[in-house]
């Protein structure tokens, strides 16, 4: 009997450490927690190697690519890779009927044709420190939340005043483990950065929103730009004096290729995870939250794609537009399709089945025998005030007219609270914005989509709606199209003549003229019912869910002492690594984990939105000119592996054993997109494009050679032999 309950024992403990290759890592603790693992799954390089602050290391190759993506340095003269959809704002703003570098692509042909992109940024990390007991000073358990964030704010700003650094360089505090650890990173960051190229979008986004978030995926998400310094390498604004960028280390690019079973490591900035949720939380993103975010994404999506089919203008206007809303949308289907074939709640309940044992059979675990029933009644609360909330956020943020509106309101509100000043201040600003955002602005696609999601918006609870909203709707008869024409028979408020004309007004004359409005009364009592019958409520709540889920995550470090645990993303620099291996999604199918060009040319359709392709794209195909970049006759396009990513590694690195480029991160397969959730082993797979293709697009496709040769290829499989 003791035999048996030994392997109940292991069979428990096994199943609740961190499983296979899941996790996003901080870089300066791999020798401690992951450089054992990383060199049985094949790694030939030390931990040391990847992050060091005293030599250059792949963390010096690594930046955030304008706080919303990740990119690599690949030559010693500042060459930056990342995804095409992370260049895609810039290749748009550079974009017009005349010049479209979505539809044609980009490349400079040499360093004067590179274009500056105002507000793109990247940053370096130069060194992570622990300041944890720092900012957690003159904290005990019988602080309240709004005096424990007031202390930990002085603290960091304190922090942030004495740490040493360089005169350019700044620090970045953030929170981990729910708040229960800090660490400060030390930054660099360079302003002057200039688009070098960029495929068409028939192959940077081949197979567009069908494809998206799919597998088997072909799609060449790739686009290059170069980070330009003052003349003695230090970060400065824009400046046609400034020269390229010399770093500290450059990415050697790999051509050897990958096989099943090989050894990827992703190095980049992950966005956001929650990992460590109870199965309350995550029964309700399931049954509620998504579901939810769905269906009005869904209404949005349809209006918009008429209109893009049928108008060049249009497309182009609203291209981005279009990929914001629907990436986040296909994502959360996959989601809850994948948090519901993993039983992702019935596991995290086995997990505090287990947890909930140790803790009531260990009385130095007392403080948390109720927290999980404590979960359960807060959660309950909390249900029908985040309901409201998504349909709030996600309605208003889709209604354009609305969004014109909300700035025209901050400059109001700067000249009501501050004088003249402070409004003039606040026109320009807004005037300035407002400028690109006309540029790719449509009322006619805005009033389909004000129709759709009005009827969704009105059909909640009436205390959750704006008042004068519903008695507008009852007096056209609920008719959400009528309703629709009566908030645009305002036509000057979408006028951007007149609009800048407004904001070249003196603020007594703005605020007496914009406040006639009846669009602003509308958008000003949705946002006052929001902010009085949902935010209001759902403050007090969040901030107890806060409190428990960092209590939670404490009690989880004490616990289960067992596990590895890993701080859930939160925009700073991670390390994920796993192994090359394709999946079986469901029973009966298995995809491989490598596709190639024959599979482009199989989706091919001509003139279609989605799987046109260049024709000299499809020459190089039947020619089989590959150069040295195909392998047996073909040409590999893309590849997925075990690497934990989410948003934020878009454009990631994806490196070999030895630290070699061999893809740029860019996606993750549907079935798996529930891992910012729950890492599931079997199914989550992270999407590369080979920068085999890469280099091929670039070379072959684009003609543009002289950027390769700026790059340091290996063969490092060659060499093993």
């Amino acid at each position: 009997m003791k035999k048996v309950f030994l392997v109940i024992v292991s069979l428990v403990c096994l199943s609740i450490t961190t499983k296979a290759d899941e996790g996003m890592w901080l870089p300066q603790l791999l020798s401690k927690l992951n450089e054992g693992r990383m060199k049985s799954l094949g790694m030939k390089i030390s931990a040391s190697d990847i992050y060091s602050i005293n030599s250059g290391s792949l963390k010096d190759a690594v930046v955030s690519f304008g706080g919303f993506c990740t990119g690599e340095i690949i030559s010693k003269q500042g060459l930056v890779l990342t995804n095409h959809h992370c260049g895609f704002s810039s290749i748009q703003n550079h974009s017009s009927i005349e010049h479209n570098y979505l539809q044609n692509g980009f490349w400079a042909m040499d360093k004067t044709q590179e274009l500056p992109n105002k507000g793109l940024f990247v940053t370096f990390i130069i060194r992570i420190d622990d300041v944890s007991s720092a900012v957690l000073a003159g904290i005990n358990e019988k602080t309240s939340e709004i005096e424990r964030q007031s202390i930990i704010d002085k603290n960091i700003a304190s922090l942030k005043n004495s740490i040493a650094k360089e005169s350019y360089q700044e620090v970045l505090i953030r929170g981990f483990f729910e708040g229960n650890q800090y660490y400060a990173f030390i930054t660099e960051t360079y302003r002057d950065i200039r688009l070098v190229g960029a495929p068409p979008s028939s192959i940077g986004n081949f197979g567009r929103d069908s494809d998206n978030w799919m597998w088997p995926r072909h799609t060449g998400d790739f686009s290059m730009f170069r980070i330009y310094a003052s003349k003695d390498n230090k970060p400065a604004d824009y400046s046609a004096d400034n020269v390229p960028y010399i770093p500290k280390k450059a990415l050697n690019i790999s051509l050897s290729g990958i096989d099943k079973g090989d050894f990827t490591m992703i190095f980049g900035f992950p966005g956001k995870t929650m990992e460590y949720l109870p199965s309350v939380a995550v029964d309700q993103i399931v049954k509620y939250n998504d579901p939810i975010r769905i269906m009005i994404r869904d209404r949005a999506l349809e209006e918009i794609d008429k209109f893009m089919r049928n108008d060049e203008k249009t497309k182009i206007q609203y291209a981005a537009k279009w990929a914001s809303i629907s990436n986040a949308w296909k994502k959360w289907q996959g989601e809850v399709l994948g948090l519901t074939r993993t039983n992702a709640v019935a596991k995290k309940l086995k997990f505090e089945e287990i947890f909930q044992d140790r803790v009531n059979k260990n009385p130095a675990f007392a403080a948390y025998k109720n927290l999980l029933d404590d979960f359960k009644k807060t959660y309950s609360d909390y249900e029908p005030y985040s309901i409201a909330k998504d349909y709030y956020t996600e309605i208003m943020s889709k209604l354009e007219l609305f969004r014109i509106v909300g700035q025209l309101n901050t400059v109001s509100n700067a000249y009501k609270k501050t004088g003249e000043i402070a409004y003039q201040q606040k026109a320009l600003q807004v005037k300035e914005s407002l400028e690109k955002f006309f540029k790719d602005y449509n009322p006619e696609v805005d009033k389909k989509v004000f129709t759709a999601l009005l009827k969704i918006y009105l059909s909640q609870e009436n205390r959750f709606t704006s008042a004068i909203l519903r008695n507008l709707s009852a007096s056209v008869n609920n008719n959400y199209a009528l309703l629709t024409e009566e908030i645009f028979k305002e036509t000057e408020l979408y006028n951007e003549e007149f609009v800048n004309q407004l904001l070249s007004k003196s603020g007594e004359e703005f605020v007496s003229t914009f406040y006639s409005y009846k669009a602003l009364k509308i958008y000003s009592d949705m946002v006052d019912t929001y902010q009085s019958k949902v935010d209001a409520a759902l403050i007090p709540i969040q901030n107890k869910i806060n409190n428990l889920q960092r209590t939670y995550m404490k009690a989880q470090l004490e616990v289960m002492k067992e596990k590895k645990f890993y701080p859930d993303a939160n925009s700073t620099l991670r390390v994920a690594y796993g192994q090359v291996n394709g999946y079986q999604p469901r029973n009966g199918v298995q995809y491989d984990f490598l596709t190639d060009l024959d599979g482009v040319i199989e989706k091919y359709k001509p003139g279609d939105y989605e799987y046109d392709l260049p024709e000299k794209l499809i020459q190089l195909y039947n020619k089989k000119d590959y150069g040295i970049y195909g392998k047996n006759g073909k040409m590999p396009v893309c590849f997925i592996a075990s690497n934990h990513t989410t948003g934020g590694n878009s454009g990631s690195p994806a490196l070999d054993a030895y630290g070699n480029l061999i893809g740029l991160n860019f996606d993750r397969v549907w079935e798996g997109t529930m891992s910012d959730i729950n890492y599931d082993a079997s199914i989550c797979r992270n999407i590369m494009v080979d920068i085999r293709y890469v280099l091929f697009i670039i070379d072959k496709f684009a003609n543009a050679g002289h950027l390769v040769k700026e790059m340091n290829i290996v063969y490092p499989k060659a060499k093993k032999k």
